[in-house]
Parts: C-alpha cells; structure tokens; sequence
C-alpha cells in the first residue's frame, strides 16, 4: 500500500529551501502557492518570485525538485509553475500612499555625466529587455532638450492624446512611452529656463495616466542640473544607472553625478561602462576610449559594476531606425550584457523592497 503525502508535508519540505538573496526560506517569504497531490503522488506547486527576471530562476527550481525528492521519496513527479509578483518600493503601511505616480511600483533613473555617451540608447534597450521579460513597463524621456525616445521608436510624428485631462502614453515594442517631442513639432526648439524645465517635468510626473506599471524608466538630460534635482525631490526613486565611456574626462563628470546622487539620498544601482572597445575584423579589441576605466571607477568609488558594452554600427543603426537593436540581435554578446545589467538591477531592487517591507513591518 502506497503513503499518501500530504501538503503539510510539501510545505514542510519546501520550507528548507533558502531564497539565496533574502536569505529566508521560501514559505516564511509567501513564495509557495497551488499546492497539489493527486492520488498517484504526483506533487505540483507554483513559486511565486519577486521579478520575472530573476537570474536565479533555475536554480531556486532545482532546489525546490531537490528538496521535495529528499524530505519525500515517495513522490512520484514534481511540477514547478515558475511565476512572478513584482514587489514595490511603497509596499509597507509608512510609505506615503499620495505620492506622485502612485500606480507605479519601482523607478529607475538611467543618467550620466554628460552627452554623448549612450545613455538614451541604454534606457531605450533597458526598457525593451526588460518588457520582454513579461514585465509592465514605462519609459519616460526627461530630456526636454533633446528629446530621443521618439527617434529611437520610430514614432518621431505621433502624438499623444488627452483623455480626462491626462496625457495617455503611446506604446510600442510592450513599453509605454512618454516624451516631450510627442508634444511639440519635432524641429521645435524648447527654450525654457530652470523653473520652466522643472514644471514641465512635474507635468509629465502629475498629468500622464500609465495606469500600472512593475518599472518607470526615467531617462534623464546629462549633466546635474534643474531637471535631475527636480525628479530627486519629486519621485520616490529606487536608485539610478549611470552610463559612462572609459575616457578621463566623462568619468570627471561621472563623479559629479555620484555625487548629486549621493547628496539627494538617491541609491546607485550600478555603472555601465558604453563604448568600451571596437572589435576589428581579426577579432582583436582596440580599445578607443581608453581601457577600463568605467570599471575601475566604479571599483574606486564603490559602485557596482554593470557590464561593458562595446561600439557597435548595429546599436546606431537600432536607435536611427526605430527598432532597438535588442530585439534585432537578441542573441549578440551586447544584448546578453543589456540583459544581465537589467537583471542585476531588478535583483537590487527586489533585495531592497523586501528589506524595506521587513524593517517598516
């Protein structure tokens, strides 16, 4: 006569098994859901992660299958339902419900030092990456200066609608945007001073309807001027990705932008270092800009190191035709190094929302 196994036991068993990153074990963490045995002790179960992008996806599977095996023996299959409920910066009874952006559950601000080093096109590729991993996503071009989120979608004559007073967002490739060249002719110049700029600002915070959102990508000007204090003080940011190349004097403004951040108690969630060499024809690396030094400052400035992303015809060519090279060369080296910087980040993120929620609980 065969044991029948009860959930109790399941429970039990999976209850050994320790989320690598927050250290608790999975049912402690509300991680298990949908425990079933049918009559032949065949054992399903769904592990509810804190990201679908969550790089240790397989092994907290394997581990689970593991544990089942060992505690029961007399299981005769294991079913694994992988999911996924993103977690919030605002998820404890101290947060502050009123906020702006209310339905917007984590923020990030992808910034650098000065122009010309990528950043635009990193955010483009970020948001992309990370909508194709299933998550709700939202980008929004803070650059009132020099709009680029419309040229690098291929939307460069749409514009945005208004439905109850509020701006709706356009959205193509999973990602909602907003910008400020879907609201002026694209060959207007914006000449605002400071008050001006951050007004604006606060207008696209206050006045756009993205409904829910897992992530916002705020896609800021270079530099460390009104507009980047104004969001610092406005939103409840996660942390920012700055974006650098390996030359002297881009890192020299990178360390300003450490430093605002800093000041503003705005978290850094690492530093990716763009256009880090050129690959010649035989294979060989010329490294134009310089070599490592974006990966050497964020090891002086105790900073996380995100990856490097090397000079690629492909990337312009993405951003000038509207199809961000993601999702053109899924499968290249540079978009495996997009997608583990994405995946590093959202791991950060989770890490800290579930300390925040523990401490504020």
């Amino acid at each position: 006569m065969s044991v029948i196994v009860e959930e109790a036991q399941i429970i039990k068993a999976l209850s050994s098994v320790i989320e690598p990153d927050l250290k608790k074990d999975l049912v402690t963490l509300g991680m298990i859901a949908d425990v079933k045995i049918d009559t032949s002790n065949t054992v399903s179960f769904t592990v509810i992660l804190t990201t679908p992008a969550c790089p240790l996806k397989e092994q907290i599977k394997q581990s689970c299958i593991d544990a089942v095996r060992t505690y029961l023996p007399e299981v005769k299959a294991i079913e694994v339902t992988m999911s996924s409920k993103i977690t919030s910066s605002c998820n404890h009874h101290k947060c502050n419900h009123n906020r702006p952006l209310k339905n917007v559950k984590n923020i990030i601000a992808v910034a650098s030092g000065k122009g010309g080093v990528g950043k635009s096109t990193f955010a483009v590729n970020l948001a992309v990456t990370l909508a194709k991993t299933g998550a709700k996503v939202g980008l929004i071009d803070a650059d009132l200066y020099g709009p680029s989120i419309p040229t690098m979608f291929g939307l460069i004559d749409a514009k945005v609608e208004v439905a109850d007073k509020n701006l709706i967002p356009l959205e193509k490739y999973g990602v909602k945007l907003m910008s400020i060249g879907f609201l002026i002719d694209t060959d207007t110049a914006v000449i605002w001073r400071g008050p001006m700029a951050s007004s604006a600002i606060k207008q696209l915070i206050n006045e756009v309807d993205w409904q829910e959102l897992d992530y916002l990508i705020f896609d800021l000007p270079p530099g460390t001027g009104d507009i980047q204090i104004t969001l610092a003080q406005t939103i409840p940011l996660n942390g920012a990705i700055i974006i650098t190349t390996p030359q002297d004097v881009a890192l020299t403004d990178v360390s300003k932008t450490v430093s605002m951040f800093r000041k503003v108690d705005v978290p850094i969630l690492g530093l990716v270092e763009n256009m880090s060499y050129y690959e010649l024809p035989d294979g060989t690396k010329d490294y134009i800009f310089g070599l490592h030094g974006g990966e050497i400052f964020a090891k002086t400035h105790g900073l996380e190191f995100l990856g490097s992303i090397p000079i690629d015809r492909q990337i312009r060519e993405g951003g000038d035709t509207g199809t961000p090279y993601v999702l053109e060369h899924p499968r290249s080296a540079t978009s495996e190094a997009i997608n583990q910087a994405m995946m590093t980040v959202v791991r950060r993120i989770s890490i800290t929302n579930a300390q925040l929620s523990t401490e504020q609980s």
